[in-house]
């Protein structure tokens, strides 16, 4: 059974590039543009695990975030922040916010998938 991750990134460029990867890696990608979206669709979607960009358009990752950990969706769904800003407190910011980790802009897309597997397996120990 493929198993559908939720893709909250406004660039359309790296909204590309990580849906090939995720693709490729044999799931299927729900995608949100705005972080207002990406809430609706974890909580309508219920995906195994959410890619969320932190620079988004009005409502940003962090408060995305936020809203899913307390809405009925929260359940243990992985949240992996995708950012390019990572600066020293960054790291703790993200993970107060409820991300369950992160990893930094620009992807490689044939390594993003592991990356993404190993964050959930640390999750999971």
């Amino acid at each position: 059974m493929e198993k559908k991750v939720l893709v909250i990134e406004d660039n359309t460029q790296n909204m590309r590039l990580i849906t090939y990867a995720l693709q490729r890696g044999g799931y299927r990608v729900i995608s949100a543009a705005s972080g207002e979206e990406g809430v609706d669709a974890a909580i309508r979607e219920r995906p195994f695990f959410i890619i969320m960009d932190i620079q988004l358009p009005g409502m940003d990752g962090l408060e995305a975030t936020r809203r899913i950990r307390a809405s009925p969706a929260n359940g243990d769904i992985p949240i992996i922040a995708m950012t390019s800003f990572a600066m020293r407190g960054d790291r703790e910011l993200l993970l107060a916010a409820g991300c369950t980790g992160y990893f930094e802009k620009p992807i490689d897309p044939l390594t993003i998938v592991d990356q993404i597997h190993e964050i959930i397996e640390e999750e999971s120990l």
